[in-house]
């Protein structure tokens, strides 16, 4: 990796309690390029995300050893701002997660509570960059006003995807963004995806292998726990070094 990562793991163990769910994860992962995780269900692939922009630590017993730097800052040291993390780290989720409010104050929510606008002209100028950058403009303009839960899956994700995108992050983290969609509103959200990388760093975690190999330029095999094998995507697809990893991708095991 020829620039300096975005993320640096090392050393990476995470606990539920006494359960350990991840062992000894390194991983360098690249700006303005798509890292997919793959794996079976259960192997770590989202606590690993999560972590990235400590999500984790919400939950009860959840406890991390070892390091995770971003732009080489220790995103663990007891005085780092994790409002600002979440703020340059933005996720979107499995399932659509709308709010229950206009399709204008979905996007509008993050700059209003961050204060990163100055008028109201400003703000609309943040909502509809925000909504033009997910390939939603021309659907919702004439409506703004509208309930956003009363569009599509696949438009409602496309939101979610934009209200992240209007507090300007600089990564942004996918966990399984289209199991919840059909073919043609996963095709839309994987051409996002692709044009997303342009500006910005992502990471998705992913059951679906083909998906990996579409939209990713770096993919891991996480399994029980550990990561198994991390490289460009091209090279873990057509010559993994490790038997598990040919043996996930061609469907003999997991």
């Amino acid at each position: 990796m020829s620039e300096t990562p975005t993320f640096r793991v090392r050393g990476l163990d995470f606990y539920y309690g006494r359960a350990r769910a991840l062992s000894k994860i390194n991983m360098d992962v690249a700006p303005r390029k798509v890292t997919a995780l793959i794996g079976p269900s259960g192997c770590g692939k989202s606590t690993f995300l999560r972590c990235l922009n400590r999500m984790n630590d919400t939950i009860p017993g959840a406890r991390l050893e070892g390091q995770i730097q971003l732009d080489g800052e220790d995103i663990y040291s007891p005085d780092y701002d994790v409002t600002e993390l979440r703020k340059r780290v933005g996720m979107v989720f499995q399932k659509p997660n709308p709010f229950p409010q206009s399709v204008y104050d979905n996007v509008a929510f993050g700059p209003r509570v961050l204060r990163l606008y100055r008028s109201r002209a400003d703000l609309d100028k943040i909502v509809e960059k925000s909504l033009r950058a997910v390939v939603l403009w021309e659907e919702v303009k004439g409506d703004l006003r509208a309930n956003a839960l009363g569009f599509s899956l696949g438009q409602q994700q496309r939101l979610c995807i934009a209200r992240v995108l209007a507090v300007k992050p600089e990564v942004i983290l996918f966990d399984e963004p289209t199991s919840a969609l059909d073919p043609i509103a996963t095709s839309h959200v994987e051409d996002l995806i692709a044009e997303l990388k342009q500006k910005y760093t992502i990471i998705i975690v992913t059951h679906n292998i083909q998906q990996a190999a579409r939209v990713s330029d770096f993919t891991g095999l996480f399994w029980l726990g550990e990561l198994i094998e991390f490289s460009a995507t091209d090279t873990l697809f057509t010559r993994p070094v490790n038997e598990l990893t040919e043996a996930y991708l061609t469907g003999r095991m997991g």
